[in-house]
Protein backbone atom coordinates (compact mmCIF):
# COMPACT_ATOMS: atom_id res chain seq x y z
CA UNK A 1 0.00 0.00 0.00
CA UNK A 2 0.83 3.32 0.32
CA UNK A 3 2.52 5.31 3.56
CA UNK A 4 2.44 8.86 4.46
CA UNK A 5 4.65 10.14 7.06
CA UNK A 6 4.51 14.14 8.34
CA UNK A 7 7.20 15.81 10.58
CA UNK A 8 7.66 19.74 11.29
CA UNK A 9 4.81 20.25 13.81
CA UNK A 10 5.67 22.02 17.04
CA UNK A 11 5.22 24.57 19.47
CA UNK A 12 5.74 28.34 18.37
CA UNK A 13 4.92 31.72 19.23
CA UNK A 14 1.86 33.68 17.85
CA UNK A 15 2.89 35.46 14.88
CA UNK A 16 5.78 31.94 13.88
CA UNK A 17 5.85 30.62 11.29
CA UNK A 18 6.31 26.24 10.35
CA UNK A 19 6.97 24.18 7.65
CA UNK A 20 5.24 20.85 7.52
CA UNK A 21 6.89 17.87 5.36
CA UNK A 22 4.66 14.99 4.43
CA UNK A 23 6.43 12.12 2.27
CA UNK A 24 4.36 9.30 0.59
CA UNK A 25 6.08 6.14 0.03
CA UNK A 26 5.16 2.60 -1.66
CA UNK A 27 4.29 1.08 -5.09
CA UNK A 28 3.40 4.31 -6.32
CA UNK A 29 2.98 5.22 -10.01
CA UNK A 30 0.85 8.09 -9.94
CA UNK A 31 -0.56 11.20 -7.26
CA UNK A 32 -3.32 13.07 -7.83
CA UNK A 33 -4.35 15.22 -5.15
CA UNK A 34 -2.19 15.86 -1.84
CA UNK A 35 -3.62 17.96 0.60
CA UNK A 36 -3.88 19.07 4.50
CA UNK A 37 -6.36 19.08 6.90
CA UNK A 38 -6.35 19.69 10.60
CA UNK A 39 -8.36 19.08 13.73
CA UNK A 40 -8.24 20.97 16.60
CA UNK A 41 -9.58 19.18 20.34
CA UNK A 42 -13.43 18.80 20.32
CA UNK A 43 -13.69 19.58 16.44
CA UNK A 44 -14.13 18.00 13.06
CA UNK A 45 -11.02 17.43 10.85
CA UNK A 46 -10.93 20.32 8.24
CA UNK A 47 -9.55 20.78 5.06
CA UNK A 48 -6.96 23.58 5.23
CA UNK A 49 -5.08 23.32 1.64
CA UNK A 50 -4.82 20.83 -1.49
CA UNK A 51 -2.96 21.08 -4.16
CA UNK A 52 -3.83 18.77 -7.75
CA UNK A 53 -0.68 17.19 -9.78
CA UNK A 54 -1.16 20.29 -12.32
CA UNK A 55 0.06 22.58 -9.20
CA UNK A 56 -3.66 23.89 -8.78
CA UNK A 57 -4.53 24.85 -4.65
CA UNK A 58 -7.33 26.07 -2.73
CA UNK A 59 -7.54 26.59 0.48
CA UNK A 60 -9.64 27.42 3.12
CA UNK A 61 -11.16 31.09 3.86
CA UNK A 62 -9.37 31.31 7.58
CA UNK A 63 -5.72 30.78 6.13
CA UNK A 64 -5.82 32.35 2.72
CA UNK A 65 -2.75 34.86 2.88
CA UNK A 66 -1.17 32.80 5.70
CA UNK A 67 -0.52 28.76 4.47
CA UNK A 68 1.18 28.03 1.58
CA UNK A 69 0.76 24.29 0.20
CA UNK A 70 3.57 23.24 -2.59
CA UNK A 71 4.43 20.10 -3.89
CA UNK A 72 7.31 18.21 -5.07
CA UNK A 73 6.77 15.99 -7.58
CA UNK A 74 10.15 13.82 -7.78
CA UNK A 75 9.92 13.10 -4.30
CA UNK A 76 6.36 12.46 -3.88
CA UNK A 77 6.38 15.25 -1.24
CA UNK A 78 3.55 18.00 -0.19
CA UNK A 79 4.93 20.74 2.28
CA UNK A 80 2.48 23.02 4.08
CA UNK A 81 4.57 26.51 5.07
CA UNK A 82 2.52 28.35 7.97
CA UNK A 83 3.33 32.06 8.68
CA UNK A 84 1.27 34.50 10.79
CA UNK A 85 0.34 31.30 13.36
CA UNK A 86 -2.76 32.02 15.79
CA UNK A 87 -3.40 30.42 18.85
CA UNK A 88 -6.62 29.06 17.12
CA UNK A 89 -4.32 27.41 14.34
CA UNK A 90 -3.55 24.45 17.00
CA UNK A 91 -4.56 21.66 15.98
CA UNK A 92 -3.28 17.76 14.84
CA UNK A 93 -2.04 18.54 10.85
CA UNK A 94 -2.86 15.55 8.91
CA UNK A 95 -1.48 15.47 5.85
CA UNK A 96 -3.83 12.95 2.76
CA UNK A 97 -2.94 11.81 -1.10
CA UNK A 98 -4.68 9.74 -3.77
CA UNK A 99 -3.81 8.50 -7.15
CA UNK A 100 -2.50 4.45 -7.87
CA UNK A 101 0.22 1.85 -7.24
CA UNK A 102 1.79 -0.87 -8.37
CA UNK A 103 0.36 -4.40 -7.50
CA UNK A 104 2.28 -6.76 -9.73
CA UNK A 105 0.38 -8.73 -11.89
CA UNK A 106 -3.17 -6.93 -10.99
CA UNK A 107 -1.94 -4.37 -12.24
CA UNK A 108 -2.51 -0.88 -10.67
CA UNK A 109 -5.07 -0.06 -7.74
CA UNK A 110 -6.37 3.28 -6.87
CA UNK A 111 -5.42 4.43 -3.20
CA UNK A 112 -6.65 7.26 -0.83
CA UNK A 113 -4.02 7.66 2.47
CA UNK A 114 -3.64 9.73 5.38
CA UNK A 115 -0.51 10.24 7.29
CA UNK A 116 -0.70 9.59 11.24
CA UNK A 117 -0.86 13.76 12.10
CA UNK A 118 1.63 16.46 13.30
CA UNK A 119 0.81 18.57 16.51
CA UNK A 120 0.89 21.79 16.01
CA UNK A 121 0.73 24.43 19.10
CA UNK A 122 0.45 27.70 18.93
CA UNK A 123 0.96 29.27 22.19
CA UNK A 124 3.37 32.12 24.28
Amino acid sequence: QVQLVESGGGLVQPGGSLRLSCAASGSITSINTMGWSRQAPGKQRDLVARITSSGSTNYAESVKGRFTISRDNAKNTVYLQLDSLKPEDTAIYYCNADGTYYRGRFGDAPFDSWGQGTQVTVSS
